[in-house]
């Protein structure tokens, strides 16, 4: 139940209304520190691409639509293209060194996986 209120909050916090957080009854209070920040994984993939590549972000703590939202957001940032499938974020190209540092910004743990 605390990390679905966890969740929710970050979720909203990326939009931009956290301000609410606040009026819910029975929110958590801002001064309780999280155990461990979730490490969000940055990797690059080829396989069935026809050798194209894309920089995939996996293990992100978000619902489909906070995913949706992120992805447009990094895809802004990178100045191009990317989808999300199957829970995964994937932007066009070889960006995994600027989506380190726009996750980082955005609060999150990044971690490059993979050769």
């Amino acid at each position: 139940m605390i990390e679905n209120e966890i969740t929710d909050l970050a979720a909203r916090l990326f939009r931009g209304d956290g301000n609410r957080s606040q009026e819910k009854v029975g929110a958590l209070p801002a001064s309780v520190p999280d155990k461990k920040p979730i490490t969000v994984k940055v990797g690059r993939e080829t396989k069935g691409r026809r050798g194209k590549g894309v920089t995939t972000v996996f293990d992100l703590p978000l619902d489909d639509a906070g995913l949706l939202e992120l992805a447009g957001k990094l895809k802004q940032r990178c100045g191009t293209g990317g989808t999300v499938k199957d829970g995964r974020i994937e932007i066009q190209g070889d960006q995994r060194e600027r989506l380190i540092l726009e996750l980082e910004k955005m609060g999150y743990k990044a971690k490059s996986v993979g050769g």
